[in-house]
């Protein structure tokens, strides 16, 4: 990122997102460390637990487990800021989901308060890109790389 300013807002959020990851993961743990074999089998988490017993090993809904491969950075700053909301935006849906689903009180305050944080980090971002935007005309920031325009 070629701005100190947006730099630090990036720094800021990257951190609050690794707490979001430790939210999730603490909820996921809390709900699922005293069940029974039958309780396992019963709700689907039979095959989840034979690979990782009551462990929490970041993965999709669908079972995908996360990789670094899912960040589509590109190194272009409207690219990637572009993506962040997206981003943002999918973990706003993913969190509507749950709520749709929950009916227990204490993760359903959680998970708000994770959502309310996605739609403040879709806000900055975008205030990111507004900021970028109005520095395009400057030296060295760019829209696309000139280098492949020749």
């Amino acid at each position: 990122m070629p701005y100190e300013e947006l730099k630090g807002l990036l720094t800021d959020i990257g951190t609050e997102e690794l707490g979001h990851l430790e939210m999730i993961g603490t909820i996921v743990h809390q709900l699922t460390r005293n069940l029974t074999p039958e309780q396992q089998k019963e709700a689907g988490f039979a095959q989840y637990f034979v690979d990782h017993t009551a462990s929490i090993y970041p993965q999709a809904a669908s079972g995908t487990p996360w990789s670094a491969a899912t960040m589509q950075v590109k190194g272009d700053p409207v690219t990637d800021l572009a993506e962040d909301m997206a981003a943002e935006q999918k973990a706003r849906t993913t969190y509507d989901n749950i709520l749709r689903l929950s009916d227990d009180p204490d993760v359903n305050d959680a998970i708000k308060f994770l959502r309310a944080r996605e739609v403040v980090h879709f806000q900055r971002f975008g205030e990111a890109m507004q900021k970028l935007r109005e520095r395009l005309n400057q030296k060295n920031i760019y829209y696309m790389n000139p280098a492949l325009d020749r």
